[in-house]
């Protein structure tokens, strides 16, 4: 199985200018952990919430900090091709989360961000894997994230 047919497309992107309230509330209501920091179609970094937790537990201003400031700019990527297991892999040894998507660039050009996996995609497919021909099937990751949303529009956080 490829990374291509697990991970999320990418639909949530940051700038580097833009603050940390503003990348805390976007990444509340996308329901995600991470943002990828784009300018003019290019991948600057990647910021996560552990890049968030750590900008505020070391007294970060969070409406005068940016997301340049935190992110992480050496972002190791993968091609839609890469196994899953080596992108599990590469996530283990280098204590990451997010790992973005990019499709191979053409000769003397940048590639696109297609993609992110998260260990939660990584999680999914190990447990449907798993799973006994009676028991009931994972939903897939649009069902989740849309239970998610419905939940937090009607203050449902239990």
């Amino acid at each position: 199985m490829q990374v291509a047919e697990v991970m999320t497309p990418v639909s949530v992107s940051d700038s580097p200018g833009q603050t940390l309230r503003a990348a805390a509330a976007q990444m509340w209501r996308a329901q995600t952990g991470s943002l990828l920091v784009m300018e003019h179609g290019l991948l600057l970094g990647i910021v996560t919430e552990r890049d968030l937790l750590r900008a505020v537990a070391a007294g970060g201003d969070l409406d005068g900090t940016v997301v340049g400031d935190v992110m992480t700019a050496d972002v190791y990527t993968v091609v839609p091709e890469t196994a899953i297991y080596e992108a599990a892999r590469q996530m283990a040894a280098r204590w990451i989360r997010h790992l973005p998507v990019m499709a191979p660039a053409p000769v003397g050009g940048a590639g696109t961000v297609v993609g992110v996996v998260s260990l939660r995609d990584l999680v999914a497919i190990l447990g449907a894997l798993g799973q006994a021909s009676d028991e009931v099937v994972l939903p897939n990751d649009e069902l989740v994230r849309s239970r998610r949303l419905t939940r937090i529009e009607h203050g449902d956080l239990d």
